[in-house]
Parts: structure tokens; sequence; C-alpha cells
């Protein structure tokens, strides 16, 4: 069972005459969140005149007459802006503007294409040098490795033939 609530007992018997918030804000066109904010913040917007409904379900009716012409008033009123709006800057001035934004941009990124370059030329050259002094370690790790190699490959032979002359051995 619903339960009803007169708070203003005059309404009685003439129901037709109100109307739920929500429908009044379809009523005026206006979303039902700007109803509630009249609601909060306006002590003049119509007293409510009957709640139906418990809990969250509860539905608020004031009188139809009341809330149009509380509507119409907040409707029409003539809104002043919460600040003052900035005056606005001329074409020129905004593209003047825009030239030398574009202009210091440009610089700076010359001035970082320098910067990089000198990097990039400074890091090809140290890879060149790198890339030599691996070339001289490689030349040099095969030259001994190919030593070790004669080396042990006299050996092999000297054990072999005892009569053939050791490296250094002078025939004779």
């Amino acid at each position: 069972m619903d339960s009803i609530t007169w708070l203003r007992p005059e309404f009685k018997g003439r129901e037709d005459e109100l109307v739920n918030l929500a429908a009044g804000a379809d009523l005026v066109g206006v979303t039902r969140s700007a109803v509630s904010n009249w609601a909060k913040r306006h002590a003049n917007f119509p007293r409510i005149a009957l709640l139906t409904g418990i809990g969250d379900r509860r539905m608020k009716y004031v009188p139809r007459d009341e809330f149009i012409a509380f509507a119409l008033t907040q409707l029409n009123k003539k809104r002043t802006p919460a600040r003052k709006p900035a005056s606005r800057r001329p074409t020129t001035r905004l593209r003047a503007d825009e030239i030398a934004h574009s202009e210091r941009q440009i610089a700076r990124l010359i001035e970082l294409e320098a910067r990089q370059a000198t990097a990039l030329a400074n890091t090809r050259q140290a890879l060149r040098k790198h890339r030599e002094r691996l070339k001289r370690a490689r030349r040099g790790l095969a030259a001994e490795v190919d030593a070790v190699h004669r080396l042990e490959h006299t050996e092999e032979t000297s054990r072999a033939d005892p009569t053939a002359p050791a490296d250094g051995d002078v025939a004779g």
C-alpha cells in the first residue's frame, strides 16, 4: 500500500491541480536535475503539497500553476556569467602570436637538430674507432692462433721424426 502524506491539505480533492516534479520538468522542458536544483536553491520554490510512496520511491507533488509560474521566472531570467568573459583578441593578434610561437619552436628545433647532429657525428667516430680496434684484435688473435697451430704442427712433426731439426736448430 502506498503511503500518502498531505503537506498542504487544502489540495485534498484537487489532485488534478498537482504535478509531480519529474512530470513538471517534462512540462517546462528542463531536466529533472534542473528542477531538483531549483528546489534546493530557491526558497520561493513551490511548497510540496503531497508526498506519495515510501523510501527512495517517494514522489513529490506541487501545484501545477505555482510550478509553471516559478519555472517561467527561472527560464526567463537574464543569466549573468559567473565571471566576466575575457575580451576577444583580434584575429590579426592571434595570427601574429601563432607566427611568433612557430618561429620560437623552429629555432629551438634547429638548435636541437645541431646538437643531435654533433652527437651523431661523435657516435659515428667512436663506432669507426671501435670497429678498427675490433679488426686489429681479431687479426692479432688470428695470428696468435696460427702461431699456436704452427707450433703444435712442428712439435707433432718432431715427435714423429726425431732426426728432423726442431725450429731454431741448425742442421749441421
